[in-house]
């Protein structure tokens, strides 16, 4: 199906633009768009990778002024031939065209259904696929250099000597069994586990990067806590560099949640702030505080904000006990008025990361960041030559793999017979094969790009 015909999408988002992009792909895409342009020349005598000016026409009647883009196969994005549209982005104009094609040969494309013929054509592997969708969902620029890293290829090449070395020495093995004249396998179990542990280690290295890279990928879920005027609201709006909350003196202003999406450190932050924590008959803000507990369980982070001029009291008390053991820091607010809160006594008594901070002067601002960075990822988030595995599906492969390898260590150290050895080293070769997709089910496969937008 994939070979025969020639799908057809709208790529750029359903909004009035300045210019909009349809793009089809397949064995009669040139023809189909033929039928429907008319320019200087016919496309099918046009030379690959140009640039064609004319317009698209429903019969005789002008529907708009186009530039079309020829990919001849094999150099395109699918492999197959490409057409890609320029024309003006209004809605209209997009979906009058896209009809044109489906009633002139092509479909309508599934989602992904142009990266998965890259996939299916050999062009990119799996995890390239999926960087790509990395990519396009990218919400920090740290986050968007990693996909590039791994669309060029950089995890390709680790799985991929990995199953080299694995397939070696499945091979020497086998043919050590059938023809133990020419091979000797006497030394041979020390010398494998050396070689097992090495590859444990480089595996082991891009399980433990996944911790920071889903971070990396979705962001830290950040949330700010804390009573009603202990300054949240201004917090809020001093990280995300704008009146995003309303800030009164009056208790309870915040009612509800407010989220916004900040960067720090190249890191984006899924911020939200929530209604004062404090026992409450208004039906509405009791509602707030019940949301603000709750969304406790799913934060990464949590900002714990204390008026640090005025001495904690029960409702602070409650908060410490419903995140002791999250990741927190304790923000002693107001630090530009008296305090009567000291730094080490907050963190001798609960043991948290504590910061002097005021909204007003900004002071422990730039120590908030740091200390963000530090807690996720251990300083300064490399940028150099670091993958940071961000996919899960990835990560649970690699961990089958390293599970596998470690069996054949436990078969080392019991002294069983080689032919155990290969039998967990095939199953490591599969796992590995897995995330390039060489070993992946169809099944998956149309569940991983239909997790991709329309029109890639």
């Amino acid at each position: 199906m994939y070979h025969s015909d020639t799908i057809c999408a709208i790529a750029t988002s359903m909004n009035s633009s300045g210019i909009g992009i349809i793009r089809v792909s397949g064995e009669e895409s040139i023809n189909i768009v033929d039928s429907i342009f008319r320019g200087k020349d016919k496309l099918k005598d046009c030379q690959s990778h140009t640039i064609q000016y004319g317009h698209i026409y429903d019969n005789n009647e002008l529907v708009d002024e186009v530039l079309i883009m020829i990919m001849k196969a094999p150099r395109s994005y699918t492999t197959e031939d490409v057409i890609e549209i320029d024309c003006h982005g209004g809605i209209l104009i997009l979906k009058k065209i896209l009809s044109l094609l489906i009633k002139n040969g092509a479909r309508i494309a599934e989602p992904g259904e142009f990266t998965k013929r890259a996939f299916l054509n050999g062009r990119i592997d799996l995890s390239e696929a999926e960087s790509i969708m990395d990519l396009i969902s990218s919400s920090s620029e740290l986050a968007m250099k990693n996909s590039i890293k791994q669309l060029s290829g950089s995890l390709n090449k680790i799985i991929v000597d990995l199953r080299d070395k694995i397939l070696y020495e499945t091979a020497f093995i086998e043919a050590a069994l059938d023809d133990p004249e020419h091979f000797d396998l006497t030394n041979y179990p020390a010398e494998l586990q050396g070689k097992v542990k090495s590859m444990i280690s480089i595996i082991s290295d891009l399980i433990d990067s996944f911790n920071s890279g889903h971070i990396l990928k979705e962001g830290i879920n950040t949330l700010i806590l804390g009573k009603p005027n202990a300054g949240k609201s201004s917090l809020l709006n001093t990280l995300s560099r704008r009146e995003r909350a309303i800030v009164t003196d009056i208790p309870g202003t915040t009612r509800d949640t407010l989220e916004e999406q900040i960067t720090i450190n190249g890191v984006s932050l899924n911020i939200i702030d929530t209604a004062g924590i404090r026992e409450t008959d208004d039906v509405v803000e009791k509602i707030g505080v019940d949301k603000a507990i709750d969304s406790i369980d799913d934060a990464d982070l949590i900002l714990f904000v204390v008026d640090s001029s005025r001495p904690l009291d029960e409702n602070d008390e409650f908060i410490i006990d419903k995140i002791k053991d999250k990741k927190v820091i304790i923000l002693l607010n107001k630090s530009d008025l008296v305090s009567v809160i000291k730094e080490e006594d907050i963190c001798n008594k609960y043991g948290k990361h504590v910061i002097s901070f005021s909204s007003v002067s900004l002071d422990g601002l730039k120590t908030l960041e740091s200390t963000i960075t530090d807690m996720f990822f251990k300083g300064i988030v490399k940028t150099d030559d670091t993958l940071y595995i961000t996919n899960s599906r990835q990560a649970s492969c690699l961990s089958n793999a390293k599970n596998s390898l470690s069996n054949v260590l436990v078969s080392i150290d019991n002294m069983m017979p080689e032919d155990f050895f290969s039998i967990d080293l095939m199953d490591t070769y599969n796992f590995l094969g897995e995330i390039t997709g060489e070993t992946i089910e169809d099944d998956l496969a149309n569940k991983i790009f239909s997790e991709f937008c329309m029109g890639k």
